[in-house]
């Protein structure tokens, strides 16, 4: 487990005049070993600092370290949100899952059936392709996937929202069952409030590029102190409330 932290982290995109700034001078903290749920609308650059995590979006300024250290990329895996284009489909499942693993490792297969049971899946699964699974399943194999790569560190964006409702229930208890067994560091992105709350440890609020909250997760969404916190708590629908109310 270790610590991912952002030091005044800036994106920009185009030229220092006519470009945009994405991301602007974020410090952010990840401890070891929780979740933190980072929120905030469309547009809001939370995409972007996890792309700049994983090395996907270079740095215009700051840096980012594991443990106080530069971060090395190979210790972080990204899930991304579209699980319908994450895998390759010409690769069977298993072969995807065994991708990030080291070639002459010993038991591959045998790493592969464990990783999919981890994951709520059946081993004999491993021979299909991905246009044999749904949605659900797919971000499954991608949680396995990433896992298969004994990252420090997991960064997931956006994971359930390109998902029914049916199903985003059972890959968010996936995901909470295996931070808890494993102990998992991970940055956690998305723009739904009640997801959130539901796997988090600690929640940051983006808002144009910037931190503008941070706190433990039921401090923060039942006594938020920013302004643009409580507009998206109100935002959310609640049980009995028509829409337009």
């Amino acid at each position: 487990m270790r610590e991912l932290t952002f030091e005044d982290v800036t994106v920009r995109f185009g030229s220092r005049r006519l470009g945009t700034v994405a991301v602007d001078g974020v410090n952010l903290v990840v401890p070891a070993g929780q979740v933190v749920g980072l929120v905030g609308e469309s547009g809001s650059g939370k995409s972007t600092l996890a792309r700049a995590a994983v090395g996907l979006a270079p740095l215009t300024a700051g840096r980012i370290l594991l443990d106080g250290r530069p971060v090395q990329r190979d210790k972080l895996q990204m899930i991304f949100q579209d699980p319908y284009s994450a895998l390759d489909p010409r690769m069977s499942i298993g072969d995807s899952i065994a991708e990030p693993m080291p070639r002459k490792m010993p038991g591959r297969r045998a790493e592969v059936a464990r990783l999919l049971e981890l994951v709520g899946l059946a081993a004999d699964r491993a021979g299909a392709r991905p246009d044999e699974l749904s949605g659900g399943q797919r971000q499954r194999v991608a949680l396995a996937r990433a896992l298969a790569g004994r990252p420090e560190v997991i960064v997931a964006d956006e994971i359930t929202s390109a998902l029914d409702v049916s199903i985003q229930g059972a890959v968010l208890n996936v995901v909470k069952d295996l931070q808890r067994r494993m102990r998992l560091t991970m940055l956690f992105i998305s723009h739904n409030l009640a997801v959130v709350r539901y796997v988090s440890d600690i929640v940051a609020v983006m808002r144009q590029g910037r931190i503008v909250e941070y706190g433990p997760v039921e401090q923060v969404l039942t006594d938020p102190r920013h302004e643009y916190t409580r507009e998206l708590l109100e935002a959310v629908p609640r049980p009995g409330v028509p829409l337009g109310n």
